[in-house]
């Protein structure tokens, strides 16, 4: 999220009606539905950790034990238990 003076892209009367109601404060105003991002959409992370995902299930997948991924991919054994259970739902 980026700050822009108000001044510098909306019209005088439409910066002097906004003051009416919030003078000198921050004012976030929400992206339009259409332009909404999910979250690790932008940066990839999401895309990132599915990937992740799938290796650790096929490593599981291969016979290789639990306390072995945690190692491996530097998660708690809890956490490898949990991807493996959400890999086996998709």
């Amino acid at each position: 999220m980026k700050y822009e003076k108000a001044q510098n892209i909306l019209p005088q009367y439409i910066v002097n009606l906004i003051q009416e109601y919030i003078d000198g404060g921050y004012l976030y105003i929400p992206r339009k539905n259409e332009n909404k991002k999910s979250w690790g959409e932008i940066s990839g992370t999401k895309s990132n950790l599915r990937k992740r995902n799938k290796k650790i299930f096929i490593d599981y997948e291969k016979g290789m034990k639990i306390k072995d991924i945690a190692k491996k991919y530097y998660l708690s054994e809890s956490s490898i238990r949990k991807i493996i259970s959400q890999e086996k739902n998709i």
